[in-house]
């Protein structure tokens, strides 16, 4: 007997394997905006590169808005959106600012360190509770950011430090995020974008590079891919479990330590592999306590609430 259509749970692994596949997407996308805009913050301003990335972005992302009558007003909680904003303007511009100076890779570790500051940081901003386990693995992901940055009188620089607070700001900017998780994602990206647009109206005309048609193009290059790289992932987590698609973000190192030195002749540091490899592990490890305690409780929801029998 033929039967018509997939089984849910075809349908369930069908949806898992594309999550999965828009995640690696969407990672390699950042990666490749990542090595672009290295290339060129080192002819090119930061305020410039952001501003000429965020008119592209609004040139794409204000039609989809319209098209999904996403209404353009001012949302909810609008003190938290402002620091919000500037949490992100901060992020990005650090993020310029570092791989100015410093090897990709080097980089993308403090930044992948992000999820260790947001389970620590929730602690007190959120009031979440941490149990041992993930305060031991929230320690263990801090020793790798100092294994990664070494911090000595010969190897803590500023690009390093900047680099730093970036990842902070970053982590920092997940946590509004959190908090905000009613706001549509098109409002969200919106913000962020005028932030970085603002930022780069004030700081281009200071240090103003008349860019050529095939850097132009990849200043608006930046902002397009990043859009589309935003749209993957976020694809990716609707579509398939948070838990599964997840780990699979720290992709990004390898694509990080690879481009940069197909592109840039980056060899990276003995020890910021090891810190390196020291936060993912961190990260990945909590992802896998967050899983267990959501299954815990969807367990303790059915004891609670227990199904009664159709009459």
């Amino acid at each position: 007997m033929s039967h018509s259509g997939s089984s849910p749970a075809h349908k369930v692994r069908s949806g898992v394997l594309v999550g999965i596949g828009l995640m690696l997407l969407g990672v390699f996308m950042f990666a490749m905006n990542d090595v672009m805009g290295k290339w060129l913050v080192a002819t090119y301003s930061v305020g410039q590169v952001l501003l000429l990335r965020s008119v592209a972005a609004l040139m794409v992302l204000l039609p989809l808005m319209r098209r999904q009558k996403v209404p353009f007003e001012i949302p909810p909680q609008p003190g938290l959106h402002a620091l919000r904003i500037t949490l992100s303007t901060l992020e990005v511009a650090c993020f310029y600012w570092a791989v100015t100076y410093l090897p990709l890779a080097d980089v993308m570790t403090y930044y992948l360190a992000g999820p260790i500051y947001v389970a620590a940081f929730a602690a007190f901003w959120l009031g979440e509770k941490i149990d041992k386990p993930r305060m031991l693995v929230i320690a263990c992901g801090f020793v790798g950011v100092l294994i990664a940055l070494r911090p000595s009188s010969a190897t803590l620089s500023l690009p390093a430090l900047i680099a730093l607070a970036g990842s902070l700001f970053y982590s920092l900017l997940m946590i509004t995020t959190r908090k905000l998780r009613d706001t549509h994602d098109a409002t969200l990206v919106l913000g962020q974008i005028l932030g970085a647009l603002i930022f780069g109206l004030v700081a281009a005309p200071l240090d103003w590079v008349t860019p050529g048609p095939l850097d132009l193009a990849g200043l608006f290059l930046l902002g397009i891919v990043s859009m589309a790289a935003h749209v993957c992932v976020n694809r990716s987590l609707k579509i398939a479990p948070a838990s599964v698609v997840a780990p699979y973000q720290y992709t990004l190192i390898v694509w990080a330590i690879v481009l940069g030195y197909i592109f840039f002749g980056d060899v990276v540091g003995f020890w910021t592999l090891v810190g390196a490899a020291v936060i993912c592990g961190a990260g990945l490890v909590l992802l896998l306590l967050e899983r267990e305690a959501a299954r815990r409780g969807r367990e303790a929801k059915d004891i609670e609430t227990p199904v009664l029998p159709e009459a």
